[in-house]
C-alpha cells in the first residue's frame, strides 16, 4: 500500500479502499505483513475512543514480526499506553498547554514569525517548508525545552529519520540519538528545576519536573519520554499543518483571495485546512484485545489496527463535496485531525496558535505569493503516518516591510 502514488496522493487510495468497505486488511510491507485500516469517518472516530484497542507497543511488539531496537524513551511513551498510566501521565503534563499557558507564548511565536519573513520577504522566493514552516515551531518547542539553538538541526534531523521509510535500523539508531540526547539534558535540568527561585517563567522542563497531582509526581524516566515526545510532535504535525494550509490556498486562488482580504476568516479556515490534508495522515498504531466490530467488518484479536485520519476526514458518507476545499464549510468543525476521545492531542492549542500566527502575517507580507512550481513538481514526505511537503518552492512580489 505505501508506496511513491500513496506519498503523492494517499486520498485516490483512501477512496479505492473506502468504496470496498470503511475498514479493509492491507499489506503494510514488502515483507508480506498486513494490518486493518480504518478509512470511514464514523468507524474512525469509534475506534479512537475503543477500550478495546489497546496503545501498548510493548505488550503487542510481537505481532510486528521484527526485532526492533527502538529506545524505551520512545517505546513507552504517553502515546504508547493505555488507561490508568496514560490518564496518570496526561494529567501530569497537561498544565503546560492549557490556553493560559499558549497564550502567554503567542507573543514569542509572533516575534518568531516575524523575524523569519523580515529574511525572506526581501528575497521574492524560498522554500517555505525548511525556511518557514519547519523553523517556527521547532523553535518554540525547543526554547520551551531548553535545548540549545545549535543542537537543534540535528535533532530535527532525527526526528524526520523517524516517520521516513528508511531500514528500521536506521530509525532505531535515530530513535536512540533523540533519548540519549533529551536523557542528558533532563539530567542538567533536574536539580535547578527543583528550585523555585531559579526556574523561570516557561520552563517546560522545570514545569514537568515539578508535576504533581495529590503527591503523584513524574519519575526521571517518565520525564525524558515526555520530553521526546513533546520535541517530536511539538514541531511535526504543525510543520505539516502551515505548509499543507499554504499549498491548499495556493492552489485555490480565488480562497486564498478572499482570506487574504479578510484575515478574520481565518480562524475557522484552519479547522477546514485540518480537515483538508490533515498533518497526521494515519494515527499510531492500535491492538485488538478481543474481536472488534466497526460496520460490517469484524477485526479478530491480536491484529494491528491503523485510523486513516486522513481517509476519515475525507469521507463523503460524512461531508458533502470531501476533496474540496471550502473555506466557507458550514456547521460544526468535527474533524478527527487531532484525534478524538481520551488521546485527544495536548498540544492541539499550541498548534492552532502558531498556525494562526503564521497564517495571518504570511498571507500579510507575502503580496502576490504563488507556487514557484508545477504541482506534480512537489515532493512529499516518504511517511505513512505524517502527511507534508519535503519543500514547497513560493515567489512573491518582494518590497519594504
Amino acid at each position: 500500500m505505501f508506496d511513491a502514488d500513496f506519498y503523492r496522493d494517499p486520498y485516490r487510495i483512501y477512496d479505492r479502499l473506502r468504496d470496498q468497505g470503511p475498514v479493509q486488511q492491507v499489506q503494510v510491507s514488502s515483507r508480506g505483513h498486513h494490518a486493518w485500516l480504518i478509512t470511514g469517518y464514523e468507524q474512525a472516530r469509534a475506534a479512537l475512543t475503543d477500550p478495546r484497542l489497546s496503545r501498548d507497543t510493548r505488550r503487542f511488539a510481537y505481532l510486528f514480526g521484527d526485532r526492533r531496537d527502538i529506545a524505551p524513551a520512545l517505546k513507552s511513551n504517553m502515546l504508547a499506553t493505555d488507561p490508568p498510566d496514560h490518564t496518570r501521565l496526561r494529567r501530569l503534563a497537561a498544565p503546560a498547554f492549557t490556553a493560559t499557558a499558549v497564550d502567554r507564548l503567542r507573543p514569542r511565536i509572533q516575534q518568531i514569525t516575524d523575524q523569519l519573513l523580515d529574511t525572506i520577504a526581501p528575497q521574492g522566493a524560498a522554500d517555505l517548508i525548511s525556511e518557514f514552516a519547519v523553523p517556527l515551531p521547532v523553535t518554540i518547542i525547543c526554547e520551551l525545552l531548553g535545548v540549545p539553538e545549535h543542537d537543534r538541526p540535528q535533532l530535527r534531523h532525527w526526528s524526520n529519520t523517524l516517520f521516513t521509510i528508511a531500514d528500521a535500523t536506521t530509525r532505531d539508531r535515530a530513535s536512540h540519538h533523540i533519548a540519549d540526547y533529551m536523557t542528558a539534558l533532563v539530567d542538567r535540568n533536574y536539580h535547578r528545576a527543583d528550585d523555585a527561585t531559579t526556574r523561570q517563567d516557561g520552563d517546560l522542563l522545570g514545569t514537568l519536573i515539578t508535576a504533581r497531582h495529590r503527591g503523584d509526581r513524574l519519575s526521571q524516566q517518565e520525564v525524558v519520554s515526555l520530553a521526546v515526545l513533546l520535541l517530536i510532535a511539538g514541531h511535526e504535525t504543525t510543520t505539516n499543518l502551515i505548509g499543507n494550509a499554504v499549498l491548499a490556498l495556493l492552489l485555490n486562488p480565488d480562497q486564498h483571495t478572499a482570506v487574504t482580504a479578510d484575515l478574520d476568516r481565518l480562524a475557522p479556515a484552519i479547522e477546514e485546512f485540518l480537515r483538508y490534508d490533515s498533518p497526521l495522515g494515519i494515527a499510531t498504531v492500535r491492538f485488538t484485545t478481543q474481536p472488534v466490530t466497526y460496520g460490517p467488518t469484524t477485526i479478530p484479536a491480536e491484529q494491528i489496527v491503523m485510523i486513516g485520519i486522513g481517509a476519515a476526514n475525507r469521507d463523503p458518507a460524512h461531508y458533502a463535496a470531501p476533496a474540496a476545499l471550502d473555506l466557507t464549510r458550514p456547521g460544526p468543525q468535527s474533524h478527527l485531525a487531532f484525534g478524538h476521545g481520551p488521546h485527544y492531542c495536548l498540544g492541539s492549542a499550541l498548534a492552532r496558535a502558531e498556525a494562526h500566527i503564521a497564517l495571518a502575517t504570511l498571507l500579510r507580507r507575502l503580496p502576490g505569493l504563488q507556487l514557484d512550481t508545477s504541482p506534480d513538481q512537489l515532493a512529499w514526505r516518504p511517511s505513512r503516518m505524517m502527511r507534508g511537503l519535503r519543500a514547497l518552492p513560493g515567489r512573491w512580489h518582494p518590497g519594504p516591510h
